[in-house]
């Protein structure tokens, strides 16, 4: 990318996330505290679980901001859009991890930076996650050259392939490190894909840990041992069997989701053992249902099993 382009984001951009921020604190309900300077941000952008659209909760998407940079963790359908409500600055996204290659993880992870360059980002956003992520990052710049390149030429935006920069990982430990966050991955399991991964990110004031896709898992508990917040997927099996019962390959998607994701007592038995001090239910399966699984039924179901701080996620929740 040219050294001659200006990325200094200008006063009416500072002026108009600022305006966002404001809305999007006074229209959430789940904004729980101010943000203190030099402090982390937990945001949740979508919080269901399946690729299936939800009217009730959004893909699942999380970010972390610290100093004003943004980190999400996982890319499902709308990220974009969510981020937008959640007041963030698109043009201060610089680091996207996919915790696992399912197409509610990964549906948008070119389509957001793809759209946020279309807008406010002008500098590089590296992309984290499983093989074969650099190869669909190739292909998906190939899939929209002709979008890329109109606007390119049109609009005089820079390149957008030297934007766009990925890292495929395969093993656990360390797999970035900047001057905010520490990002250690840990190998979970989600069969039959492989790898899956779990992510701590260690900031400056506490440390977050998500489970992405996973059944319960040793390595998950090592991980997350002693961090300040777990936010953990969640399955609750009598709205389940109640959800699939008409499906008609039932059997066998009941099969997978036993096999490859937690039940709400799993969930709270995990947080113990790693010794969280809060636990954030989140990817909830199932995710939608009319009418929904109320909070109470969640939180019920996990709090025998955890005595820690118990929280129900929502799209759009700060923490």
């Amino acid at each position: 990318m040219a050294s001659s382009i200006d990325f200094r984001p200008s006063r009416r951009r500072l002026l108009q996330a600022a305006g966002l921020a404001l809305a999007a604190g006074a229209l959430s309900p789940w904004r729980l505290r101010a943000d203190p300077t030099h402090r982390s941000r937990l945001i949740l952008l979508g919080t269901a679980g399946g690729p299936t659209p939800k009217s009730d909760r959004a893909a699942p998407a999380s970010a972390i901001v610290v100093d004003g940079v943004i980190y999400v963790i996982d890319c499902g359908n709308g990220v974009a859009r969510q981020m937008v409500k959640a007041g963030l600055d698109l043009g201060a996204l610089r680091h996207v991890f996919i915790t696992h290659q399912h197409s509610d993880h990964n549906a948008d992870v070119g389509n957001l930076p793809w759209l946020a360059w279309s807008g406010p980002l002008h500098t590089r956003v590296d992309l984290w996650g499983p093989p074969p992520l650099t190869d669909m990052t190739r292909q998906f710049l190939a899939l929209n050259a002709v979008d890329i390149h109109i606007r390119e030429k049109d609009e005089g935006r820079p390149p957008l392939a030297p934007v766009l920069v990925p890292h495929d990982l395969t093993e656990p430990g360390v797999v970035m490190h900047d001057e905010r966050v520490k990002v250690t991955a840990a190998l979970v399991q989600h069969p039959p894909v492989t790898p899956a991964f779990a992510y701590r990110f260690d900031c400056p004031d506490r440390s977050i840990v998500f489970s992405g896709d996973t059944r319960p898992s040793d390595n998950l508990i090592k991980l997350a041992h002693g961090a300040d917040v777990l936010v953990h997927e969640v399955m609750y099996l009598p709205a389940l069997e109640k959800l699939i019962g008409s499906e008609p390959n039932a059997a066998r998607l009941r099969e997978h989701l036993l096999a490859s994701h937690t039940t709400t007592e799993q969930v709270g038995r995990v947080a113990t053992e790693a010794g969280v001090k809060t636990l954030v239910l989140n990817h909830f399966v199932p995710g939608g249902g009319n009418p929904p699984v109320p909070d109470d039924v969640w939180r019920d179901a996990v709090a025998p099993h955890f005595k820690g701080r118990l929280m129900v996620g929502h799209d759009l929740m700060e923490l």
